[in-house]
């Protein structure tokens, strides 16, 4: 009795590989054993740079609130506590987009916050 070796679900395996290496540039996108390194790297680069953007972005609206804030004569620092200290729930995300985008809003917060 011949050896059996579940064609279809290892061919459909290699084509998965394949299908995800397409655009990679020469034997990564068309030999099997390349094509799977070079997509394993990509999925793991992949994984890592989710978390890492968290840090990019979280970074960003940190200067930017930090921009705005020395604007209006305080700092980060004594912003972000002031804001602690009254009970405001606003994240960095809105803060950077007020600071960016709507100034006199912003404006009134630092305000607040510095009493």
């Amino acid at each position: 009795m011949p050896r059996a070796t579940n064609r279809v679900a290892s061919r459909a395996r290699r084509k998965k590989i394949l299908k995800m290496a397409k655009g990679y540039f020469g034997a990564r996108s068309k030999v099997y054993t390349v094509a799977k390194n070079a997509v394993e790297k990509g999925l793991s680069y992949a994984y890592r740079d989710r978390r890492n953007k968290k840090r990019a972005f979280r970074r960003l609206w940190i200067a930017r609130i930090n921009a705005g804030a020395r604007q209006h004569g305080t700092t980060y620092s004594r912003l972000m506590h002031g804001l602690s200290q009254q009970g405001n729930t606003l994240n960095r995300k809105v803060l950077a987009d007020l600071a960016m985008n709507h100034p006199s809003v912003f404006e009134s917060i630092v305000k607040s916050a510095a009493k």
